[in-house]
């Protein structure tokens, strides 16, 4: 067996092989929330030695997961909220997650990613994280219009983009300027425990996908989505504070 991160022939290994290679090469997942790193993970890793015996790209990966997610998206925006509706949105969401792990996973196999990869995976990430919300928006309206809810509660998904933005954005601004600090992330993940994935479970997206099987109910969709958002916003507020006191740390060690 060829050693982590090293590239080798596609067709030498079997699949299995592929996927053990992964496994001892994948990054640390201390401190991820608990779909992610018990779930969306280890799926990831199977599309990535699908990918890497097929002689996919990163990017083509990529560009896979932004299709699932953005059909998920759609369907959302333009299709009547039923329970038949709800599953497959949220399968295409996981289906778009599980790949979004796998792309990362697929270029350590290769040998390595690039910023060009890294680049891509960031812009689709970013619009898929925005335009969930915004579609979560125009559904809402739409039963509103029906009758189904009243239209306060449109203001949800207004703010689940404002909390899902900022949080995205910090944890891009944070890495870079740790990055450029000298902070290795190792370093950042100790004192992470399975307890710590748990308690940063509002915070998945894993499990916002996995919310829209709620969707044919309005009462029990908007219960599910609203409590994300409440322990989305106060998890952000309580990062941001422990963030901004790094953020000072690093600027005193300069």
């Amino acid at each position: 067996m060829s050693a982590p991160g090293r590239t080798t022939a596609p067709g030498r290994e079997s699949y299995g092989d592929v996927v053990r290679r992964l496994a001892v090469a994948q990054k640390s997942g201390r401190g991820a929330p608990a779909w992610s790193r018990y779930v969306n993970r280890p799926l990831g890793r199977r599309f990535a030695a699908a990918a890497y015996l097929l002689g996919r790209t990163p990017n083509q990966v990529t560009a896979l997961s932004g299709l699932a997610s953005f059909t998920g998206i759609a369907v959302l925006a333009l299709a009547p909220r039923s329970w038949a509706v709800g599953v497959l949105v949220a399968v295409l969401l996981v289906l778009g997650y599980a790949l979004d792990a796998a792309d990362g996973q697929l270029a350590r196999l290769r040998g390595g990613g690039s910023p060009a990869g890294e680049w891509l995976d960031h812009m689709v990430d970013c619009a898929k994280i925005s335009s969930l919300h915004l579609a979560v928006l125009v559904s809402t309206w739409r039963a509103a219009e029906d009758g189904g809810l009243p239209l306060g509660w449109a203001l949800l998904p207004m703010a689940f983009t404002v909390v899902a933005a900022v949080s995205f954005f910090a944890q891009i601004l944070n890495e870079q300027l740790r990055r450029a600090h000298g902070v290795e992330r190792a370093r950042l993940d100790q004192g992470s425990s399975p307890l710590r994935s748990l308690l940063a479970t509002p915070t998945d997206y894993g499990l916002l996908c996995v919310v829209f099987v709620l969707l044919g109910s309005d009462v029990l969709f908007t219960a599910g989505y609203g409590l994300l958002l409440a322990g989305s916003a106060g998890y952000l507020a309580l990062a941001l504070v422990k963030w901004f006191r790094e953020m000072d740390a690093l600027g005193r060690r300069a």
